[in-house]
């Protein structure tokens, strides 16, 4: 296979290529994980004719080194799912890095994840009994799709399935353990960037993503 992706878009049409047995299941809906999971979830509803939303997520990153999560925030049903490696903010503490240094982080992130509330359609579906297909642009800590999960499976949803193009060895075999099923394109030995297996991943703006949600 190869292993980098033209865009989104591209990502999202080969996920719902292996997605083939949700295609119009009226019980199954797509919900991206926003702002980058959400044209990869959009090219994916449109292939399998399944309802589009999305999940508000923020990413904890650890304050000097923020592509590492410490953790997550998820929004849903009208609270905030809050999501800690335990275990890694323990070693960031021992390192040096300050709790109150945590505590900015996770007020900054709490507040972005609230402003996008009153901004985001389709993030408030009815998911009771659901099949749900949990879409990102790539897993490399797993920890916002753990958020997500966490966040609709507290919503009501039956089945969870998370999906993504590209992922780390260590974040899929942690979102395994809280969904029912995962299924990433394509696993690298050596995990780098989501973003250096493809070609163009352009920053998304709340107007694009609110553009793919809008009805």
């Amino acid at each position: 296979m190869n292993t980098r992706f033209e865009d989104r878009t591209d990502a999202g049409e080969r996920l719902a290529a292996v997605l083939t047995q949700f295609r119009e299941r009226p019980d199954a809906i797509i919900l991206g994980l926003a702002r980058g999971g959400i044209p990869v979830a959009a090219a994916a509803a449109k292939a399998l004719y399944l309802p589009l939303g999305a999940v508000l997520v923020r990413k904890l990153g650890i304050p000097g080194h923020d592509e590492t999560a410490y953790g997550a925030l998820a929004w849903s049903q009208g609270r905030v799912v809050r999501l800690l490696n335990k275990p890694l903010m323990s070693r960031v503490l021992e390192h040096g890095v300050r709790p109150e240094w945590l505590a900015e982080v996770e007020q900054r992130e709490r507040a972005e994840l609230l402003r996008r509330v009153e901004r985001y359609p389709g993030i408030s579906h009815e998911l009771k009994g659901k099949t749900v297909l949990l879409v990102d642009d790539g897993l490399a800590t797993g920890a916002t799709m753990r958020a997500a999960v966490e966040a609709v499976r507290g919503g009501g949803a039956g089945q969870v399935i998370a999906a993504a193009p590209v992922g780390s060895v260590e974040a899929e075999a942690s979102v395994s353990r809280v969904c029912d099923a995962v299924l990433c394109l394509h696993l690298p030995g050596k995990f780098r960037a989501v973003g250096s297996f493809y070609h163009h991943f352009e920053q998304l703006t709340d107007e694009d993503a609110i553009s793919l949600l809008s009805p």
